[in-house]
């Protein structure tokens, strides 16, 4: 599902550290593998020998690994540090958004998502997780603008995203091709009156669509 985007946020987060902090340990602290990342950016805050800045960047790294593997409070804590470092952090803040949308707390992640867009308003994995929390809280005009909005500037791979997870949600028969269409319009109009359903597929469902 969301784990395409996290990995997308994840390099970006790579390209803010120093090619120094990136020469050594940082190679399992940017791994795909979830448990060498937890090691590695551990490592790298128990050496305390990067700036406030790159330290910054691997909390919000091992943040993003405990998000994957569902341990939310855990993620929310390490993204606590990172923006404490870095309060500008706009992919860290839109991250800890999600984690506290997956946890089943949408309305504490509205602000860190608005302060996010406010910092890079174009943004589509922001735009994606302020649709998330905004149809969660109820409110799908402004959940579907937001949709509409990570479709516009996440171009082919955002739609493709949105029209694999509506083809599985049942709202979409369109093709899969990254090309807007107005039915797929039509479904997310459906999907976003429903707060359980979700227009991002699981991950192996829609892992070859958007490859």
């Amino acid at each position: 599902m969301r784990r395409l985007i996290e990995i997308a946020a994840a390099l970006a987060l790579l390209a803010g550290l120093s090619a120094s902090v990136r020469a050594d340990a940082a190679a399992d602290c940017f791994s795909e593998d979830i448990e060498r990342r937890i090691s590695g950016c551990t490592a790298l805050i128990e050496r305390r020998d990067q700036s406030a800045a790159e330290l910054s960047f691997v909390y919000a790294m091992r943040a993003l690994a405990y998000s994957l593997k569902g341990r939310y409070e855990t993620a929310i804590r390490d993204y606590d540090v990172a923006i404490a470092m870095k309060p500008d952090f706009a992919v860290a803040l839109n991250n800890r958004a999600w984690a506290y949308f997956r946890w089943g707390r949408a309305a504490q992640g509205l602000p860190d998502v608005e302060k996010s867009l406010q910092l890079s308003p174009t943004s589509p994995h922001a735009l994606d997780t302020r649709a998330h929390i905004r149809q969660a809280l109820g409110d799908p005009v402004g959940a579907l603008a937001d949709y509409d909005q990570a479709m516009w500037y996440g171009g082919a791979r955002m739609i493709k995203l949105y029209q694999c997870g509506l083809t599985e949600a049942r709202l979409y028969d369109g093709e899969i091709d990254g090309t807007w269409r107005q039915e797929l319009s039509d479904a997310l109009k459906k999907c976003v009156r429903d707060r359980a359903c979700d227009p991002l597929p699981a991950d192996e469902h829609c892992r070859a669509a958007t490859s």
